[in-house]
């Protein structure tokens, strides 16, 4: 099966998170903790603070993905997790959260996050997370009765994000079609085959610089 690297292009403004969902089935396959359940690692935390932690992303990771008869898998490196961790708080989206990605909800707000440089050492250790080097923890606050009840009973299991990403694979199509193009003379290149060919160049520069 296919594998896609996604990533952030920092020159187009839409590349980036703009929210985490609450859903049943997260793609990275991993839980979020409610804290209040785990007395011993933080004895003041109850059901009143409403305090849950996991795993927005995590590197490396192959994620199924299927669009129509298409199967595939994607995967984000470090360097796009730790990206992607930055614009989400630069861009100040904290506040962004949908469930299932259906619809959006208010009352839930990511209020710490942080990127995994050590993960025999990291406090998500506390929570039994077995977070990777380089994955995206966040510790998220639910005021929304309804979300938190939600949650206790078990219907939201993890998170997931939303956001855009652009495609490695999309320059290396690109690159393919320029070797198609390139396997004839100049001589014998229609005007349309020319052009196109300049285009791609071109597009080629542009995402490169």
């Amino acid at each position: 099966m296919e594998t896609i690297e996604l990533y952030i292009d920092e020159t187009k403004i839409e590349d980036g998170v703009d929210a985490i969902s609450f859903v049943n089935k997260p793609a990275i396959e991993e839980n979020f903790i409610a804290l209040s359940k785990h007395k011993v690692e933080f004895k003041s935390i109850d059901d009143e603070k409403r305090i849950i932690v996991g795993l927005a992303l995590v590197p490396d990771k192959e994620i199924y993905r299927r669009q129509g008869d298409k199967e595939f898998n994607i995967i984000f490196s470090k360097d796009t997790v730790k990206k992607a961790s930055h614009l989400y708080l630069k861009k100040l989206k904290t506040n962004n959260t949908t469930l299932e990605h259906e619809k959006s909800t208010e009352g839930v707000s990511v209020v710490e996050s942080w990127i995994v440089e050590d993960a025999k050492n990291d406090k998500s250790n506390l929570y039994g997370l077995n977070a990777v080097e380089g994955a995206w923890v966040v510790v998220m606050k639910v005021d929304n009765d309804d979300v938190w009840q939600d949650v206790k009973t078990g219907k939201y299991l993890g998170l997931s994000i939303e956001g855009i990403f652009s495609d490695k694979k999309e320059n290396l199509t690109a690159i393919d079609e320029v070797l198609n193009i390139c396997d004839k003379n100049v001589d014998d290149m229609t005007d349309d085959e020319a052009m196109g060919l300049l285009n791609i160049i071109k597009k080629l520069c542009t995402d490169e610089g």
